[in-house]
Parts: C-alpha cells; structure tokens; sequence
C-alpha cells in the first residue's frame, strides 16, 4: 500500500512559479511510475504530467508542455511538479498519482492504483 501527500499549493498571481510536492510513504516510489493530475471547478479530473519509475522518461499534457516540469527523488521518496508562467486557467485541484514501475508509465493517464489527497492551486489574475 502508498499513500501519497500533497504539499505546496496555494494562491499565486498569473505569471509566477509554485512547486508542489508529493511524499509517499508504505513503498519505495522508486518501483513506481508518478503524476500528476487536477481537477477544475466544474471540469473532469485530467491528466498533467507523468514521469517513469527510473525517472528517464517524462511527457506532459499539451497545456503545461514548456511551463511545467515533473521531476523524482527517490532517496527522499518524493515527486515535485515545477509550475512557471502559471496561468489562471491552471486554478485546480491538484493531485500525485502512482501506478507500478512494471507497467508503460504512460498508462498512468489511464490508469492509476494510488491517488493523493490533493492540494488546491488557484492563480489570480
């Protein structure tokens, strides 16, 4: 079993960078392929970012390609999402997603075994 906690949201201004991080706890995340994901007011949850178990492979959602960035450190056990030139329309719930190391890590935008908490980010104009 993971659990997964989210840190690091808050209210920001159009234009400026949040760093959110996620702790895991129960495994080693190092066996595990991580994301991330957000849910706006009133919109379905959709897929942000994902990075592979060995952290070699990265993609991202077509909105926050070149803004955001995904990165892993397994020796503290913790996935951050870098977010710059935020924008209003990134305003979401944002949550850490992990699926096992031994599947594609792009199948963590269909499928996840372990969700976060969440944690709110909103960004003012």
């Amino acid at each position: 079993q993971v659990q997964l906690v989210e840190s690091g949201g808050g209210t920001v201004q159009a234009g400026t960078s949040l760093t959110l991080s996620c702790v895991a706890s129960g495994r080693f995340l190092g066996h595990f392929n991580m994301g991330w994901f957000r849910q706006a007011p009133g919109k379905e949850r959709e897929f942000v970012a994902v990075i592979r178990w060995n952290g070699r492979s990265k993609y991202y959602a077509g909105p926050v390609t070149g803004r955001f960035t995904i990165s892993k450190d397994d020796a503290e056990n913790t996935v951050s999402l870098q977010m710059n030139s935020l924008e209003p329309e990134d305003t979401a719930i944002y949550y850490c997603a992990a699926n096992s190391g031994m599947v594609d890590y792009l199948s963590l935008r269909q499928n996840v075994d372990y969700w976060g908490q969440g944690t709110q980010v909103t960004v003012s104009e």
